[in-house]
């Protein structure tokens, strides 16, 4: 694993605000009970050798004291591990598009609220805020300690609503928060439509979003990196497990691939 670890110099200039609630590490032994816990789901839980959950939350700088807003969590696969790390001393909350927005919007936010509800054990302090996709509010200003979002800027690149998410991740951040970024990770110089039918996107593109925003870029981490992943499939990225769009189609290849190639990058909101 190679990492780039610029944060750590750069965010104790930037971030007197946010390293008051990181005073709670969050230990090696919470880590791996949590990933080992019966809440989660089988399926979610076969995947963390692709998603290294502990050391992409380590990298982001995730403490228990935290007020954390996961973008988007889809089917809570973040959710199972987050919660319960934060549920003790800190707050999870997830922020799903309104249900207004799209029938899969409905459906992900109904399924969500029904996970979270049927464990309270795990989940009771967790809370679900709903957003307009158009015109995002996450939050009461500067409310948050940190933003994290896995694999969903591609969307926002796609539907033309990128630049007012990452100026919505700024407001509701506090100075010295952290955006934590993941997503599938274009070949460099990739043009933009090309992103769009992909679900790639150069790591260019996201630093541009997130500096236009506000934010200092501190630190790259390849945790997330895999080079086996040639990013040049008749199906875009979906391709790729865990979705592989063409079904058995050169299914034993695309298994033998693994997950996408992802970048994995934590931007701070500077102190003022």
């Amino acid at each position: 694993m190679k990492t780039t670890l610029a944060a750590l110099s750069l965010t104790a200039l930037l971030a007197p605000t946010f390293s008051q609630a990181a005073d709670a590490p969050i230990t090696a032994k919470q880590y791996e009970s949590v990933l080992a816990g019966s809440w989660r789901d089988p399926a979610n839980r076969a995947r963390d050798g692709y998603r290294h959950p502990q050391q992409t939350l380590e990298f982001f700088g995730l403490s228990a004291r935290q007020t954390v807003i996961e973008i988007t969590p889809g089917g809570g696969w973040y959710s199972e591990i987050l919660a319960p790390l934060l549920k003790d001393h800190g707050q999870y909350i997830a922020a799903v598009q309104a249900p207004s927005s799209s029938a899969y919007a409905r459906t992900s936010a109904e399924n969500l609220r029904k996970k979270l509800a049927a464990d309270p054990t795990h989940y009771a302090k967790a809370d679900v805020v709903e957003f307009d996709p158009k015109a995002p509010v996450f939050g009461k200003p500067a409310s948050a300690d940190a933003v994290l979002t896995f694999r969903n800027v591609h969307n926002w690149v796609a539907a033309d609503t990128a630049n007012a998410t990452f100026n919505a991740f700024y407001q509701v951040l506090k100075p010295g928060g952290v955006l934590g970024v993941e997503d599938h990770r274009a070949k460099d110089g990739a043009n933009l439509e090309a992103i769009k039918d992909s679900g790639y996107l150069t790591t260019a593109q996201v630093v541009k979003l997130a500096t236009d925003a506000g934010f200092k870029l501190a630190g790259q981490s390849e945790v997330n990196a895999n080079p086996k992943d040639t990013k040049d499939y008749p199906g875009g990225v979906w391709t790729l497990p865990p979705t592989l769009k063409l079904g058995e189609q050169d299914k034993a290849r695309y298994v033998a691939i693994g997950e996408s190639d992802r970048m994995t990058l934590r931007f701070v909101k500077p102190v003022q």
